[in-house]
């Protein structure tokens, strides 16, 4: 590793003198000065003794070190909003004397009414309509990439069963629309030899 990182011969030297001592790795090794940095000042006092003879090896942290970081301060409280408690009362009256809840019964169908007016159905016939233009889209990518050969007849038949499905729900409608026009109009479309 320490060929491959290209150090001098004076850090490598450092690096394993300090492997002997079983020191730990400093994270700078200065290219020529055999002086050692200054330590920065710690947040916390300890003795240079104890500085200089942290090992490598797992140890307990010192009560100071877990007292300087975070861990025992406290998060401030923040109060929520509060609930009604109007409310609340109202609720519970209402719990006791009829066995329900009758205000969340209320919002059920309520929601359920907004639900069911919100989501009309999804016409089969359009459905049909944005499937074919999909198609077409992609037949029209797939020949601007040279590869149009090779999906064409695939997607010419899915096309021909969607207009297929189109024509028999076009009848099933023209069908339904002369029903509705005959119950409307008993006499049909004959005009009115009078006029």
């Amino acid at each position: 590793m320490m060929e491959e990182s290209k150090l001098t011969p004076f850090q490598r030297r450092y690096l394993m003198d300090r492997v002997k001592r079983g020191d730990t790795l400093p994270l700078q090794c200065h290219p020529t000065s055999s002086k050692e940095p200054a330590p920065a000042a710690p947040a916390f006092s300890l003795p240079v003794c104890q500085l200089r003879r942290l090992s490598a090896k797992p140890h307990l942290r010192p009560a100071e070190v877990c007292q300087a970081g975070d861990a025992y301060t406290r998060e401030k409280f923040k109060p929520r909003a509060r609930r009604d408690l109007e409310k609340e009362k109202q609720r519970l009256q209402n719990i006791l004397a009829t066995g329900k809840d009758v205000a969340e019964h209320k919002v059920k169908q309520i929601l359920g009414q907004t639900k069911e007016e919100e989501i009309p159905e999804p016409d089969r016939f359009e459905e049909l309509v944005n499937e074919i233009q999909e198609r077409r889209e992609f037949l029209a990518e797939m020949e601007a990439l040279g590869q149009g050969k090779k999906y064409q007849r695939i997607v010419l038949t899915e096309i021909s069963q969607k207009m297929r499905e189109m024509e028999i729900i076009d009848k099933k409608r023209s069908e339904e629309m002369k029903e509705i026009m005959t119950k409307d109009f008993p006499g049909g479309n004959k005009s009115d030899p009078h006029d």
